[in-house]
């Protein structure tokens, strides 16, 4: 059976994201897909690293300087040096954040603390480098290796956004497996995420199958670090048109002794429009659900890869 989703998700995020006025010009960011659309399903966390460290608001600009894989990070007119009480502050809060079960997190894309990728890093004169990682975020990222992050400006993106939300709600439901962990749980947990990970990787799925088939041999506490390692890993690696279409053809499998020839030739037709990226992924998926239910068809209905994430999020209507 489905491991169900005990509670909703936790998810950090850069507080100016939720329309917070905590930036340097007594600002905010707000992004209306977090606030309006996402947090309807979520339990947010927020962070603002600045703030909390002591800079104020408003406050003078900051920005990162020297080496990209070790920056410091000063004030624009200053020049003082908060490197120190940010990597300080870095390291406890993601210790504090560690136990609190989080299941994602949003950075503020650009941030000297929060930009996870091509934060630009100033080194002397000429441009920057667009290489570098915020203070707080390069720390979480350490401490929190298996929790899916993003930066809000690529969730612009359909596929990315998709994934990301994939990712999250799959963590939670990870989550729910360890908190009572059993063979057979295990054993339930990876059978309905069968077509949810060949979808994002078919490796993946080979991998855990077999580490699921010698859990006996390993220790508890080996065997959720690597099935956990595995599965998140699994599930970066993005869906592709090309995969989904593996799936849905698979799926169709368990229903072709229950279809007339018309149906059959309907949801191939769907299928096919879809692999040439004519339509959306959600509408060959919505006839399949709807004979999965009308035929009975158990296994196929419990697949997480049916409603991996809540509907009214519409995040297949896009990709």
């Amino acid at each position: 059976m489905q491991n169900p989703i005990i509670d909703r998700p936790r998810l950090g995020v850069s507080m100016c994201l939720l329309g917070e006025n905590v930036r340097f010009d007594g600002g905010h960011k707000r992004e209306r897909f977090l606030t309006d659309v996402l947090g309807g399903h979520v339990d947010w966390v927020p962070v603002c690293p600045e703030l909390e460290v002591g800079m104020g608001v408003p406050r003078e600009s900051v920005r990162l300087v020297g080496s990209p894989a070790r920056p410091r990070m000063v004030g624009l007119r200053s020049g003082e040096d908060w490197t120190a009480r940010m990597e300080e502050y870095a390291a406890r809060k993601a210790a504090e954040l560690s136990p609190m079960d989080l299941d994602g997190f949003i950075f503020k894309s650009n941030s000297p603390s929060c930009g996870v990728t091509r934060v630009r890093v100033y080194a002397g004169q000429g441009a920057p480098a667009r290489s570098g990682t915020g203070l707080f975020a390069s720390a979480f990222l350490q401490a929190l290796p298996l929790v899916p992050v993003e930066e809000e400006g690529r969730l612009n993106d359909a596929r990315i956004r998709e994934n990301f939300i994939v990712r999250v709600f799959s963590h939670h439901r990870l989550r729910g497996l360890f908190r009572n962990p059993s063979r057979r749980a295990l054993v339930d947990f990876h059978t309905v995420h069968k077509y949810l990970m060949l979808a994002h990787s078919p490796k993946h799925y080979v991998e855990l199958g077999r580490l699921v088939a010698r859990q006996a041999s390993v220790s508890p506490g080996a065997l959720r670090q690597k099935y956990g390692a595995l599965f998140m890993e699994g599930l970066a690696l993005m869906s592709t048109p090309k995969k989904n279409t593996n799936v849905l053809h698979h799926i169709l499998g368990f229903l072709r002794g229950s279809l007339g020839p018309e149906e059959r030739e309907e949801i191939l037709g769907l299928i096919e429009e879809y692999r040439k990226e004519q339509l959306p992924l959600v509408v060959p998926l919505t006839l399949i659900r709807h004979y999965v239910k009308k035929y009975r068809v158990q296994y196929i209905g419990e697949q997480v890869y049916l409603n991996p994430h809540p509907k009214e999020l519409m995040l297949r209507n896009h990709v």
